[in-house]
């Protein structure tokens, strides 16, 4: 996620703004071939700058802003601290970081590696007009961003966009399956079903209109595809999404809680 980030703002060209602290010197040496941007190992040197993001694995988030809160008390400079690490509140982080921290927490999806992501953030009450709308930009480069008031609402966004795309590929694996069983060919099942995926996500993001109207559009009556959607609703499909969904929101309330713990 950090290299989506990173090569979506190199692509509008902010690549002499940014600094990536990295520890591993191959990763090192590897991000600033690619995105021709400056590198340290050294985490405290991003403290020079107006926002840190702070991207990495939510187990280590804890360690890495522990360091940075020595490094923060002999600083006058406060940046804005944008973390996209998944499950970690932003009451947990600012504790870590020393406290009284302008904190942006947001959850991103994987489609941002293809700068179509969609993103959900939460800003902590430190965070003035101007840090939103540079949080904004920043997410930005990687797709859409929406902003929720309370932070509880992330685990929503994660069960809905965050997971997303895995329901989503599911869902083709399925179709591609069956496809196979009444008689394609591997190869056509897949490009088909692809195809059709990414027609009807292009169709839904330009329409004037909601899915449900869409949907409602092509299922002639009597026809194919109201059988598809009998059988499906026949199924109670829309409360095994709900269900999918609600487990999934669970676990991210779960995994904010095992997370929030201090390591001794």
């Amino acid at each position: 996620m950090a290299s989506s980030l990173i090569g979506g703002l190199t692509s509008s060209g902010q690549s002499s703004n940014i600094l990536v602290a990295e520890p591993g010197t191959e990763q090192r040496q590897r991000l600033t071939q690619q995105f021709k941007v400056q590198t340290t190992k050294d985490n405290s040197d991003s403290l020079k700058a107006d926002v840190v993001v702070l991207a990495v694995k939510p187990q280590l988030l804890q360690t890495v802003c522990r360091e940075l809160s020595k490094a923060l008390e002999q600083s006058d400079h406060q940046p804005l601290f944008i973390s996209i690490a998944a499950g970690v509140r932003s009451d947990d982080i600012d504790r870590w970081l020393g406290g009284n921290q302008a904190i942006v927490r947001c959850m991103p999806n994987t489609p941002a590696l293809l700068q179509t992501g969609a993103t959900g953030l939460f800003a902590n009450p430190r965070v003035s007009a101007s840090q939103k709308t540079l949080s904004e930009n920043i997410l930005q480069a990687v797709g859409i961003t929406l902003w929720v008031n309370e932070e509880a609402e992330l685990d929503a966004v994660t069960a809905v966009s965050g997971s997303g795309p895995a329901y989503f590929f599911l869902l083709m694996e399925a179709m591609q399956q069956a496809g196979i069983e009444l008689g394609l060919e591997a190869e056509t099942a897949e490009k088909l079903v692809l195809q059709t995926a990414l027609g009807a996500a292009l169709m839904a993001d330009s329409s004037d209109v909601n899915a449900a109207t869409l949907r409602a559009r092509v299922t002639s009556k009597g026809g194919t595809t109201e059988q598809a959607i009998k059988s499906f609703q026949n199924a109670d499909f829309e409360k095994l999404v709900l269900n999918a969904l609600k487990a999934a929101n669970d676990r991210s309330q779960t995994l904010a809680e095992e997370l929030s713990k201090d390591q001794s």
